[in-house]
C-alpha cells in the first residue's frame, strides 16, 4: 500500500459502541460488525456487503490484497475476545 494511505478500522459491537484502530484523517475507513469481521474473509464481507467503507476505494483494495485488512480485523476481533478488553 502507499505510504501516504491509511485505513481506520471500526468494528461495531452493538448499536451504541465500537472499537475504531487508526487514525482519524484515514484515507479510507471500514466498518464492519464484530460478527461478521470473526466469520468472514474481508473480501467476501466487501462483495456481500456486510464491510462498508467511507473514502479511498484504491486504499481498500491494496489493503485487501495484501492482508493488512484480514489480519487487522483479526487481531481486533481477538481482542474484544480476551477477558477484560472492554
Amino acid at each position: 500500500m502507499a505510504s501516504s494511505e491509511t485505513i481506520r478500522y471500526c468494528v461495531t459491537i452493538s448499536r451504541k459502541e465500537e472499537v475504531c484502530e487508526g487514525p482519524e484523517d484515514a484515507s479510507v475507513v471500514i466498518t464492519v460488525s464484530a460478527a461478521d469481521a470473526a466469520d468472514l474473509d474481508p473480501t467476501t464481507a466487501f462483495m456481500l456487503g456486510k464491510l462498508k467503507t467511507q473514502g479511498s476505494t484504491g486504499a481498500l483494495f491494496r489493503g485487501l490484497r495484501s492482508g493488512e485488512v484480514a489480519t487487522t480485523l483479526r487481531r481486533i476481533v481477538q481482542g474484544l475476545a480476551a477477558p477484560g478488553s472492554r
